[in-house]
């Protein structure tokens, strides 16, 4: 977003930053980092549109708790990085660094671009469905979403608080990890182990990615096999469209619910499919979103229970349906992230290669909370993947 005076105001919290900690050795982690941050977290500063062309006086709150502590560990704001509207589908003016006439995906789109474009090299981001792992995918960098609710989600406007989860964009898994270790409540730092097992999930889900990504995605499978990674192909959630069709339920239900007092005020200024998604919310039932809350606890006990059984350690997908389509109308299909996302399990998505000259990713999926565990893993597979 744009920010006149921006450079003065680095240059001001620079100088700030080094008279505070004027030695190396007192430095924090994050010393002198320039982040962005998507345009729902609230920043002190600056003002928070969340995409939307409503007041920006309406929507005022606290600073983010995500961005304080990562202003505590010495990060600079550079600025506020473009989200679709209120994190759903109405995109916003972001391109693909790879392409300009293709989509950086979103709902963080500006997140994901700005890595992508080595404009920053960490960015704050968010995911309801897809909106972290597939960005990633598209722009060609490293995308976080951790187990559900282990960075905090204070300060930053909902769009379905069940399925709100907060994370980031770095260039590589090593800078992933150094940002998780700040962001991520409890985090442990682990030593080096063993390879993880990987586990393809066949079935109804992974047949939703196109033929050419499923393609790629094999020949990334026989890369890790040939690095020394046991793969095992695990007939996984055949119920899909349940889980599919529940997903989008609770995302409804819970925007509508979020947006009542605003949309009633302001429902003239939303962008149409915002619009659609609020009034279909309105019409489910609070039984019905129970219900899909429920059958949302569930996948995750069940997706956890056939790793055991199978003794599988990661779930590997691709990231998306494919590279980033062409236009700016729309920001991807999320297909491939919702059930992990639902399931509220930590996703990692790293870069696996191209496919007409457009990126891809591979997504590691890990038991809930071991999250520290899917970062250590990631660094292998991203050294094989990077060659």
């Amino acid at each position: 977003m744009d920010e006149p005076s921006r450079f003065e105001r680095l240059r001001r919290d620079a100088e700030s930053l080094l008279q505070k900690f004027p030695t190396p050795e007192s430095r924090p982690p994050l010393f002198g980092i320039p982040i962005g941050v998507k345009d729902i977290f609230h920043v002190d500063g600056f003002r928070t549109s969340g995409g939307s062309k409503l007041p920006p006086e309406v929507l005022k709150g606290e600073q983010a708790e995500s961005v304080t502590l990562l202003k505590n560990a010495g990060a600079l704001i550079f600025g506020k990085a473009v989200s679709t509207e209120f994190a759903y589908f109405g995109p916003g003016p972001t391109r693909n660094p790879h392409n300009p006439n293709h989509t950086p995906g979103g709902s963080s789109s500006g997140s994901a671009a700005a890595v992508g474009a080595n404009l920053n090299p960490l960015t704050l981001g968010t995911q309801t469905i897809g909106s972290i792992i597939r960005p990633a995918s598209f722009c060609g960098v490293v995308g976080y979403k951790p187990t559900y609710d282990r960075i905090s989600r204070d300060g930053v406007i909902p769009l379905s608080p069940s399925l709100d989860h907060i994370g980031f964009f770095t260039a590589d898994v090593a800078s992933a990890n150094l940002a998780a270790s700040v962001l991520v409540k409890g985090w442990r730092t682990l030593k080096a182990t063993t390879k993880p097992i990987l586990g393809i999930p066949e079935g109804a889900y992974l047949s939703k990615a196109e033929l050419a990504t499923l393609e790629h995605f094999r020949a990334t499978c026989k890369r890790l096999s040939e690095a020394g990674y046991t793969i095992k192909s695990v007939e996984a959630m055949p119920d899909f469209v349940v889980i599919y069709e529940r997903h989008y339920v609770i995302v409804a239900a819970e925007a509508a619910q979020v947006h009542t007092k605003w949309f009633a005020e302001y429902g003239s200024l939303y962008h149409h499919k915002t619009t659609e998604l609020i009034q279909r919310g309105q019409l489910i039932t609070d039984n019905q979103l129970q219900e899909s809350l429920a059958g949302r606890a569930q996948l995750g006990k069940e997706l956890t229970l056939l790793m055991d059984q199978d003794k599988v350690d990661l779930w590997i997908a691709p990231s998306a349906i494919g590279s980033a389509p062409a236009g700016l109308d729309g920001t991807g299909n999320p297909v491939m992230n919702l059930p992990w996302t639902q399931a509220g399990m930590p996703s990692l998505g790293i870069p696996s290669g191209l496919l007409n000259g457009l990126p891809l990713g591979l997504q590691l999926v890990a038991r809930l909370d071991q999250d520290e565990e899917l970062m250590l893993w990631g660094r292998g597979i991203e050294q094989v993947l990077r060659g």
